[in-house]
C-alpha cells in the first residue's frame, strides 16, 4: 500500500464555550467536550479509515476572551505508519462584538505521537455573524512529498436551529496546497479539491446527537495517490454522540 504524501489535518471545532462552561471563579472558566463518532473525517478526509473515533477535549478560557486547550483523537492512517493518536493544543482570543457577532483568532499545533513528520501548525481566523461562518486556517510547515509547504483552507459556513429542536449546520471549503499534488489517473495534478458538510443535530437526555453527510470533488485515483486508499475521501454518513460540561 502506498504510504501517505498529504494529511488534511486537524478536526478541531473552534466555538466560544458554551452555557454547560464550569465557572471556576469570576475570570477563568472550564470546558470539557467528549464525542464518540462513527468516522473521525476532517476537511473530508477520513483520519481512521473510516472507522469510529473516540475524541475528547478541554478549553480553559479567560474572561477577556483569551483561551487556551488541547484535544486528542484516536487515528489510523495506514499504510504502515505507526501513530495511533492526534492531538492539538490550541491558544486564541474571543472577540464577542455582540451576541451574533463574533471573531475568533489563533493558534493551533497538531502532534501525532510515534510519526512526528506529521506535525504541523496553523494559525486561524473564523468571523461569525448572524449564523453565517467565514474562516481559515493557513500552514508554512504542511507535510509534503518532498518537504514541508504552504496550505490553506478556508471554509463558509451556516448554523441555525430548525423546528423540533433540530439545528442545521452547513459548511463548503477548499483545501488549497502551495504545489500541485492531487494527481488523477490522467497524470495530470491539482492544487486544492473542495469538500462539504450538512448536519443536523439534536440534544437528547443531556447529550447532543448527530448525523452529517460530508463529500469531496476528489476522484479516487487522486485519493489513492495522495492518502493510499480510495474509500477516504468518498462519500459518506457520520453519526455521533457528544456532551459538554
Amino acid at each position: 500500500m502506498k504510504a501517505l504524501t498529504l494529511f488534511a489535518l486537524g478536526s478541531l471545532s473552534l466555538l466560544p464555550l458554551s452555557s454547560q462552561a464550569i465557572p471556576l471563579n469570576d475570570d477563568f472558566s472550564v470546558q470539557v467536550d467528549l464525542t464518540l463518532a462513527s468516522d473521525y473525517r476532517t476537511r473530508g478526509i477520513s483520519q481512521t479509515q473510516n472507522d469510529p473515533a473516540v475524541q475528547a477535549g478541554a478549553t480553559l478560557a479567560h474572561g477577556s476572551g483569551l483561551y487556551v486547550g488541547v484535544w486528542s483523537s484516536n487515528v489510523d492512517f495506514g499504510g504502515g505508519l505507526k501513530t495511533r493518536q492526534e492531538l492539538d493544543y490550541y491558544t486564541g482570543w474571543l472577540w464577542q462584538a455582540t451576541d451574533a457577532v463574533s471573531l475568533d483568532v489563533g493558534y493551533l499545533k497538531y502532534a501525532y505521537p510515534k510519526e512526528s513528520q506529521f506535525n504541523q501548525s496553523e494559525v486561524y481566523g473564523i468571523l461569525s455573524a448572524y449564523g453565517v461562518k467565514l474562516g481559515a486556517y493557513y500552514s508554512a510547515d504542511a507535510p509534503g512529498i518532498d518537504s514541508k509547504q504552504s496550505t490553506l483552507y478556508s471554509y463558509i459556513g451556516y448554523e441555525t436551529e430548525l423546528p423540533y429542536g433540530l439545528g442545521l449546520k452547513l459548511r463548503y471549503g477548499e483545501m488549497d496546497f502551495k504545489d500541485p499534488r492531487l494527481y488523477a489517473s490522467d497524470g495530470h495534478a491539482e492544487d486544492a479539491y473542495h469538500e462539504w458538510e450538512v448536519k443536523l443535530s439534536h440534544e437528547l437526555a443531556g447529550v447532543m446527537l448527530g448525523l452529517s453527510y460530508i463529500d469531496t470533488d476528489l476522484s479516487q485515483s487522486q485519493c489513492i495517490s495522495n492518502w493510499g486508499y480510495g474509500d477516504v475521501c468518498t462519500a459518506t454518513v457520520v453519526a455521533s454522540i457528544s456532551q459538554s460540561f
